[in-house]
């Protein structure tokens, strides 16, 4: 080859340029690539293989790889090219694209670093820990290598910059499902979910990507004083629909009414006749309320109370005071059961009944009182 031609083949290839090579020897910093229709050959640098940091040039490319690359220096008789630059052109194109779409990237993550995951999309792609998952992790070391999806959520072609985040695909997901799990939702429904978190006032339950409350007086048919005292986080539990408000996407649940109600077969844990002990839970005017089982309440009606006289209940009764009771009658379709303190008590015996500080004398006996008291003031005058 003359020089004349030497020259006039060099000049034209510039720097700027994008040429065809051939990979034809791999070195630990660099790799040599015979260009087409190039007098020379050209040269790739370890640090213009990749967007991403790699120890080894043979991680990237491997002898006789058909390569895309620019050049970036005209030197004597070499090339000094790069395919990171050609990578990176190509690569923006499509990634702006993506991201106006909106579209679900998915790709491997190629190394973990200090703050988060790195993955090679042409360009260097960053995702910071706080986009990995939409929960906390102890340690990304297990997830090199792995196939993940990713959104881009940033991303800045002057300044090398490309953010994406794996959370928001995970959000993505939940928000799909639960649309469509809130859209198939009807009251009545009886669902199994399993306990999320506990409150003061309920407990939250996923019911299959969703959550729902149940408020502390849906857990249990009785008095429930702590969430704590009958649910943990992780339970499995049966659910009934109560409410479903899709603008604010608020879902109420019961577990008390799937669980039998404390009425069903009450006849044969309370027969007329017998005797219950129970707890004095609300004093009325015309009487007392009691609660015999877990959610079972019977009236004494005030005239079942004692065989004395009384003028309300408080005279003789408290609030929280234990007692016996007599079931007079049970009718669970209505609720309904009365009950008497007065039938387990024995009536006094008022034979010798007084009448204020007047004591009936001996003598009385066979006479009416208005006798007695008769006799008795005419005395008093004489």
């Amino acid at each position: 080859m003359t020089e004349e031609m030497n020259l006039e083949t060099v000049g034209s290839y510039n720097e700027g340029d994008r040429v065809t090579g051939k990979v034809t020897k791999i070195e630990d910093k660099s790799v040599t690539v015979e260009i087409t229709g190039a007098p020379f050959d050209g040269v790739i640098p370890i640090s213009e293989l990749s967007s991403l940091h790699i120890e080894k040039a043979e991680d990237a490319v491997a002898e006789g790889d058909e390569l895309e690359l620019i050049i970036m220096k005209v030197e004597e008789e070499t090339y000094v090219l790069s395919k990171r630059k050609v990578d990176a052109e190509d690569a923006w194109d499509s990634l702006e694209e993506k991201f106006n779409n909106k579209v679900t990237i998915e790709t491997e993550v190629r190394d973990v670093v200090k703050g988060g995951l790195v993955v090679d999309l042409g360009v260097r792609g960053f995702i910071p820990a706080s986009l990995v998952e939409d929960h906390f992790v102890e340690s990304f070391d297990d997830y090199k290598g792995r196939m993940m999806t990713f959104k881009i959520v940033e991303m800045d072609k002057e300044k090398n910059r490309l953010i994406l985040s794996h959370r928001a695909v995970l959000q993505e997901e939940k928000s799909s499902k639960k649309e469509e799990i809130m859209d198939s939702l009807k009251e009545g429904q009886v669902l199994e979910g399993t306990v999320q978190r506990l409150a003061s006032f309920g407990a939250f339950v996923d019911i299959g990507g969703v959550d729902g409350l149940v408020h502390i007086s849906q857990l249990a048919h009785d008095h429930v004083e702590k969430v704590s005292d009958v649910l943990k986080e992780g339970d499995k539990v049966n659910v009934k629909v109560l409410s479903v408000d899709r603008d604010a996407e608020r879902i109420s649940l019961s577990i008390k009414d799937t669980l039998p109600g404390p009425w069903e077969g009450l006849e044969s844990k309370a027969p007329v006749g017998s005797t219950l002990e129970g707890t004095v839970r609300r004093l009325v005017s015309y009487g007392a309320f009691v609660e015999v089982f877990p959610g079972v309440e019977g009236l004494v009606h005030i005239s079942r109370i004692s065989h004395q006289h009384i003028g309300t209940p408080h005279e003789v009764l408290k609030e929280g005071q234990q007692v016996n009771v007599k079931v007079l009658d049970v009718n669970p379709d209505e609720k309904r059961l009365s009950l008497s303190i007065k039938d387990l008590v024995e009536k006094e015996d008022d034979s010798n009944t007084s009448y204020g500080d007047y004591e009936m004398p001996e003598e009385a006996s066979g006479f009416s009182l208005s006798d007695v008291i008769g006799d008795q003031l005419k005395k008093f005058s004489e």
